[in-house]
């Protein structure tokens, strides 16, 4: 049988080296509608994100190294380093600011959770029919302008004519009341005492509905097996919220938590537009982190010592994040979730 093969050609076995594609055809398999589709479709998203979030980020921190004015143009701008940051840290309006707006943000993000919480289980046991109804109107609050808001409670809040004042002064007529409630008007905007507490309530009414549906849409996804049991075992409903609730909710108690810490920081448009003084309130009372930010920009023209307040107030974020995942974590959140 070997006799009748021919010998092997060793031109055949020798491999073949494949050509280069010529450029047309190396354009073509660029140019492929398949492989090019998904990056065109991403392409509006980058670009959007690299205008409106990554360069306004940069250019900041950029500047927060700057001495600017912005009258004067790009080329005013004079490398300061951390000048900026040290009369930040060392300026009284700062720490105010800051103790304002942490003040503010617990006085009214506490209860908010407080309330909300309950609230929620309560909608979820006891409203079936109507249920969606009244979520919708404890949620109407948070869609409405934060503008029609400030200008409604401005006009509750007002001295001589204000409804609150009006509805103390009626109920300090009962017998025995009169010792308690104050006998004249308060002025809720106007005092250094009363400015706070009554952005507080302003923002823990605007607020509270959003955490409510928040804590209702975790509790619709426990499932009602869980209170059956529970109720076999003769847990009453304090003891069913409180043993078989509370553990399964800590992953959305842990993102409500986080969105009140950040918004509750960020605090602006209830202070500006509520108080007098540009939002700064009397003495600087209502002078909140994000106020005294926008005042330093756009009153003083300083630019460079607003982007560090922004900066620094980002740095106190971050590390109250930090600290809250942290309690979380340790309260057991990872085996409840």
């Amino acid at each position: 049988m070997s006799r009748l093969m021919p010998p092997p050609d060793a031109s055949v076995l020798e491999p073949r080296e494949v050509p280069p594609l010529p450029a047309a055809g190396r354009r073509r398999l660029i140019a492929d509608p398949v492989k090019v589709a998904p990056y065109l479709f991403l392409a509006p998203f980058f670009v959007l994100f690299a205008t409106f979030i990554a360069f306004p980020l940069l250019f900041s921190l950029f500047l927060s190294f700057q001495d600017w004015d912005a009258t004067s143009g790009l080329a005013g701008m004079k490398w300061v380093g951390l000048s900026n940051f040290t009369f930040t840290l060392t300026d009284p309006w700062f720490w105010k600011s800051l103790y304002n707006t942490a003040y503010m943000a617990l006085a009214s993000g506490l209860p908010q959770h407080l309330i909300a919480l309950p609230l929620a289980f309560f909608l979820q046991t006891c409203f079936r029919r109507w249920r969606n109804f009244v979520v919708g109107l404890y949620f109407l609050p948070f869609i409405t302008s934060s503008v029609a808001i400030a200008l409604i409670f401005s006009s509750l809040y007002s001295t001589d004519f204000g409804m609150i004042n009006l509805a103390i002064s009626q109920v300090a007529k009962i017998p025995g009341l009169h010792w308690i409630l104050p006998a004249h008007n308060i002025e809720w905007l106007y005092s250094a005492a009363n400015v706070k507490p009554a952005v507080s309530i302003v923002i823990f009414w605007r607020y509270v509905g959003w955490n409510t549906v928040l804590y209702l849409s975790a509790l619709q996804t426990i499932p009602g097996e869980l209170y059956e049991a529970a109720k076999i075992d003769g847990a009453n409903g304090w003891q069913q919220f409180r043993l078989v609730v509370l553990p399964l909710l800590k992953p959305m108690i842990f993102l409500a938590v986080t969105l009140s810490i950040i918004g509750g920081l960020q605090l602006f448009e209830e202070p500006f537009i509520l108080l007098p003084n540009d939002g700064m309130g009397t003495g600087q009372s209502g002078l909140t982190t994000a106020v005294y930010m926008y005042r330093t920009a756009f009153h003083d023209g300083d630019f460079g010592t607003a982007s560090s307040i922004a900066w620094l107030l980002f740095v106190a974020i971050s590390g109250l994040m930090w600290l809250n995942t942290r309690i979380f974590h340790r309260s057991g959140m990872k085996e409840g979730s």
